[in-house]
């Protein structure tokens, strides 16, 4: 089971930053991501989801061949795949994986103009090696899954992490 993360930044660029981050630990193989999203909000007060996953841009490749491959039984394969493509990019545009789209817009209409907040459905995480990665950019926990004690656990993990060593 995934536990979700939302985390809010001051900017943009520290919340991508931070998405960076989570994408190298889990190339490294210290977290197992199942989706990870930057939620902005600007300075209009529009909330805008930068999504890790393009849907439309793989469901219009995936429909696109399937539709020629189809399309070369019927001898017309440039239609097939015209008519895959389009299909699929509908389907793609159409799909939710991960995080409810509908739930990080909801949040993020709650978040001052011009921040940002980075959501992660996370499978796994190998937790030592990465709060202090995170600890470093700082930012403040919104919502976790967690139960409240383990994320009161969190929260002084990442305050312990983030406080200067030697004092």
């Amino acid at each position: 089971m995934s536990n979700l993360f939302a985390i809010s930044y001051p900017d943009v660029a520290t919340a991508q930053q931070v998405r960076d981050t989570a994408i190298g630990l889990q190339k490294q193989k210290l977290m197992d991501l199942e989706d990870i999203v930057v939620v902005e909000r600007r300075p209009d007060g529009k909330v805008k989801l930068h999504q890790a996953v393009n849907t439309t841009g793989i469901g219009a490749a995936s429909g696109a061949l399937w539709g020629g491959v189809i399309g070369l039984l019927f001898f017309m394969p440039f239609l097939g795949a015209a008519v895959g493509g389009a299909t699929g990019a509908a389907v793609g545009a159409a799909t939710d994986t991960g995080v409810d789209d509908n739930f990080m817009r909801q949040v993020g209409q709650k978040m001052e103009p011009g921040s940002a907040a980075l959501f992660m459905l996370v499978r796994s995480a190998t937790a030592d090696k990465v709060v202090p990665q995170f600890a470093q950019y700082g930012g403040e926990i919104l919502q976790t899954s967690l139960s409240a004690d383990q994320e009161e656990h969190l929260v002084e993990a990442l305050k312990a992490a983030k406080a200067p060593s030697g004092v």
